[in-house]
C-alpha cells in the first residue's frame, strides 16, 4: 500500500472505523534512520492506533527505525516480509527475505530489543515455485520463536519473476487453509488473514473459524464503509455506518487544519473517491474531486459545495 496508506487516508478511514488497527504505508527503515522522520511518520492523533510498517533487512537499521517509530508514538511495529514489488526486490527485502527466515527472526529479535510495542511480521505463503504448505510452515518454526507478537498473512505465493505486483495481488491462487491450518497446529500465536478479502461477511466469518483478524487493504480503500460494516459486525452491533455528507463535514476542518501547515487539499481528497462508492452520484462526486478539489488553489472549504451533492446522492 506504498503511496496508499498515508496519514491522510488514515484519517479518513478512522472515521469509519473506530477500533481498526490501521498501518501505515510500508516505510524503508533506511529511509527512517537518515531521512526527515518528522516528514516520514509525523500523523494526526486521531488516526490512533496506528501500526508502523517498515521494510528492511538490517537488522541494526531495523533496530534504530523502531526506536525512532516507538518515540513518534506508533502501536505496533510491523516488518513486511511480502511486499513483491521491484523497489523491495532490488532492495533485497520484502518478500524475498520468505527465503531467508534466519535472516527475519534476527530482524526481529533486534527490534524487540530496542521497544516495548509488539513486533509483528506480515509475509506470504510462499515464494515462486515455494508455495507449498511445508515452506509456509518452515517459515514460520523459524520466524515466530524469535518473538514475534502476530503473523499477518496475505495467503498467497510471491511470484518475483514475471508477475507485477498487480498480478501478484490476483494470479497466485489464494490457499486461505494454510493460515487456519498454521493458527490450529499453533493456537498461541496471533494469526491475521490478508488476501482477496472484499466482504464484511466472508471476513467476519474467517474470525468465527477461528483467526485473530482479518487485514484489508485495497478493497477498504476503494471502499471505505467496508471498514464500518466489519466494526459493526466484529466489535461494536450498534455502530453506524457513517452517512457520506457525514464524513465530507467531518474531513473539512481537518483539511482546514492541513492547509495551514501548507498542505493542498488535493493530497486529501485523493483518497475521498470511495466515498459515495455504491451510491448514486458516485460519478459526480469523483468528478468533483478529480477537476474542482484536485485545482492547486482549491482551499478546504471548497468541499461545501460538494456537500448538497453528497446528501442528495443526485448526478450533477
Amino acid at each position: 500500500m506504498m503511496d496508499w496508506t498515508d496519514r491522510h487516508c488514515r484519517f479518513l478511514h478512522r472515521l469509519y472505523a473506530p477500533h481498526a488497527l490501521l498501518y501505515t504505508e510500508m516505510i524503508v527503515a533506511a529511509a527512517i534512520v537518515r531521512g526527515d522522520v518528522r516528514q516520514l511518520l509525523d500523523h494526526d492523533a486521531g488516526e490512533h492506533p496506528v501500526a508502523l510498517q517498515l521494510g528492511g533487512c538490517d537488522p541494526a537499521e531495523l533496530a534504530k527505525a523502531a526506536r525512532i517509530g516507538t518515540s513518534a508514538g506508533y502501536a505496533e511495529i510491523n516488518l513486511n516480509v511480502g511486499c513483491p514489488s521491484d523497489r523491495v526486490k532490488n532492495g533485497s527485502f520484502g518478500a524475498c527475505l520468505m527465503l531467508k527466515p534466519k535472516l527475519v527472526a534476527d530482524c526481529v529479535r533486534a527490534m524487540r530489543d530496542v521497544t516495548h510495542l509488539p513486533v509483528t511480521v506480515k509475509c506470504r505463503i510462499g515464494i515462486d515455485a515455494r508455495d507449498d504448505y511445508e515452506f509456509f510452515q518452515g517459515f514460520a518454526d523459524i520466524v515466530v520463536p524469535a518473538g514475534i507478537d502476530a503473523l499477518i498473512v496475505h495467503a498467497r505465493a510471491a511470484i518475483l519473476a514475471g508477475l507485477s505486483p498487480k498480478q501478484n495481488r490476483e494470479i497466485p491462487p489464494l490457499k486461505y487453509a494454510y493460515v487456519h491450518r498454521l493458527k490450529q497446529e499453533r493456537p498461541e500465536l496471533t494469526v491475521v488473514l490478508n488476501g482477496g478479502l472484499c466482504d464484511g461477511a466472508a471476513a467476519a466469518a474467517h474470525l468465527s473459524d477461528g483467526l485473530d483478524g482479518v487485514m484489508l487493504g485495497r478493497a477498504a480503500y476503494h471502499q471505505p464503509a467496508l471498514l464500518a460494516e466489519l466494526e459493526r459486525r466484529v466489535i461494536d452491533p450498534d455502530w453506524q455506518i457513517p452517512e457520506p455528507w457525514q464524513i465530507v463535514e467531518r474531513m473539512i476542518p481537518y483539511a482546514k487544519a492541513c492547509a495551514q501547515r501548507g498542505m493542498r487539499l488535493h493530497s486529501i481528497t485523493r483518497h475521498m473517491h470511495g466515498v459515495m462508492a455504491g451510491r448514486e452520484g458516485a460519478r459526480a462526486w469523483r468528478r468533483f474531486l478529480s477537476e474542482v478539489a484536485a485545482r492547486p488553489d482549491a482551499a478546504p472549504e471548497t468541499l461545501f459545495s460538494a456537500l448538497p451533492m453528497v446528501k442528495q446522492g443526485l448526478a450533477a
